[in-house]
């Protein structure tokens, strides 16, 4: 599980070596979320391969959101037949407060799509 491409996404983890982390916080919900690494700490790995690089990760984004919301909707609204306005009410401020962690989660599942984990020698 370590050296697979989902622990460094879950965990702030460099995406090819596991092991330096990838924002500068460990927290999503801190004052700096959104400050990263230049670098990896450990392994040297360019986190900002280029300018703009991660324009792409808000679609990773808005499929994150959307899935929340789906998945959600089916759980509390199909499954336990909350009410519809009920519902709504309570996305709109549970969006908001999660958008730190989906922030930072996009970033790091754009960058794993193109870096390749380093195998670890056991």
């Amino acid at each position: 599980m370590r050296n697979s491409r989902l622990y460094a996404i879950l965990f702030n983890k460099c995406p090819r070596c596991h092991e330096g982390d990838f924002f500068v916080t460990g927290s999503a919900f801190s004052r700096n979320f959104d400050k990263m690494h230049e670098r990896c700490p450990h392994c040297d790995e360019n986190l900002i391969p280029e300018p703009g690089f991660y324009w792409g990760s808000m679609f990773v984004s808005y499929a994150f959101y959307t899935a929340y919301a789906l998945i959600t909707f089916w759980i509390l609204v199909t499954g336990l037949n909350l009410d519809l306005d009920y519902y709504l009410v309570g996305l709109i401020p549970t969006l908001l407060l999660l958008t730190p962690y989906f922030f930072r989660l996009a970033r790091r599942t754009w960058l794993s799509i193109f870096i390749k984990p380093r195998p670890h020698s056991a």
